[in-house]
């Protein structure tokens, strides 16, 4: 069936003039920290093996990919995320680099069967980085404060909050009720779609009622250091334990730099990417639909490719923020186009001396074309 050469396909769209300038704007300001934080910029294949993916997001997540089939019957697929490309690289092309390895990258990446209407994309651009081989609580910083700094130098230092948890949080929840890895992934989702009622339902079938009923409501808080208080009392597991240790010692630095305003913790914010093994973390702006970035720890993924390596990361969406700034800073001078001089004349030696003189000052010009 053939569509109009007219109609672009559901999930991709044109940028044009001011809006594409804004995008190429953020991914600029966001290369030029990375840099300043001595990261280096990585580009990885737009074409990879399917079983890459599969592997680092894990089966659920990977499906959303665009495959097709290579000429020699391998599954392909359109690069749907980062972090999987970046961790083999380190593991192979960069294995006998000094770590800790600081990887940068805006990319583009491609995805289908949008789970929300906020996510309707199906080609996004996203910039990030990824600290590999480093496994302690100032590298977790380091990709936070680079977040937070990032944020700031968008302007949106005073609407965007990052909400922290710790897989194994959950995975000790999971753990001491002799979850099955299908019903893992159903308490998962149910904990990310904030359905309370549903929660208790299911905690019924493997717990005491009490226990049920004060873990479904542990997962619908977001808070401060209290929120920490409240999970001790509540889980007793040493995966579980380890995780609130982890999280509470991350929220003293945070404290303490008085950056706790920016900060929430979230036990009920749920990755769904398999490859993270500790800290995880989204990033919000209040404007917008839905989160606008997200990371973590995933100090297993470079284990398929050789050594296994800590590692922590995070992305940022680029036409999210694209649409925030936009929206909060249309007469920004940063953003504001310099003034054009438009020169007219019917002597093209005439004109363009004109033209050339003027571009080697640096000035902005627009060239009267006679028809």
């Amino acid at each position: 069936m053939s569509e109009p050469l007219s109609r672009i396909p559901g999930g991709m769209r044109y940028y044009f003039g001011p809006e594409a300038r804004r995008r190429r704007w953020i991914e600029e300001t966001g290369m030029s920290i990375f840099d300043g934080w001595s990261y280096e910029e990585i580009t990885t294949p737009t074409v990879d093996y399917y079983s890459l993916f599969e592997h680092g997001m894990g089966k659920i997540e990977a499906h959303r990919a665009f495959r097709f089939t290579d000429v020699d019957g391998r599954l392909l697929a359109l690069r749907p995320d980062m972090t999987a490309g970046a961790a083999r690289a380190a593991a192979t092309l960069f294995a006998k680099r000094e770590r800790p390895l600081r990887l940068c990258y805006a990319a583009l990446v491609f995805r289908q069967q949008p789970q929300s209407l906020a996510e309707w994309r199906r080609e996004s651009a996203q910039i990030g980085c990824e600290l590999i081989g480093a496994n302690t609580q100032v590298a977790d910083l380091e990709v936070l404060a680079i977040a937070c700094e990032l944020l700031q130098r968008l302007r949106l230092g005073d609407s965007y909050s990052i909400t922290l948890n710790d897989v194994c949080f959950f995975n000790g929840v999971a753990e001491s009720l002799a979850l099955t890895v299908n019903e893992r992934e159903e308490m998962r989702r149910l904990i990310d779609v904030r359905n309370a009622a549903d929660i208790e339902g299911f905690l019924m079938r493997h717990t005491s009622p009490p226990e049920g009923v004060a873990f479904a409501q542990l997962t619908q808080l977001a808070g401060k250091r209290e929120t920490l208080a409240a999970a001790r009392r509540i889980v007793a597991n040493h995966q579980s334990v380890m995780a609130l240790d982890r999280l509470e010692g991350l929220w003293n630095v945070i404290e303490s730099l008085g950056m706790q305003d920016r900060f929430e913790i979230d036990l009920g914010d749920v990755a769904r990417l398999d490859y993270y093994t500790g800290l995880t973390f989204k990033i919000y702006v209040r404007e917008a639909g839905t989160k606008v970035g997200s990371g973590g720890r995933y100090d297993g993924l470079t284990a398929s490719f050789g050594k296994a390596e800590p590692a922590v990361g995070f992305v940022l969406d680029v036409d999210a923020l694209t649409d925030l700034t936009a929206a909060r800073e249309k007469d920004h001078p940063d953003q504001a186009q310099p003034q054009v001089s438009r020169l007219i004349d019917t002597n093209a030696s005439t004109l363009f001396l004109d033209a050339l003189t003027r571009r080697s000052r640096g000035e902005r010009i627009s060239l009267h074309v006679l028809r």
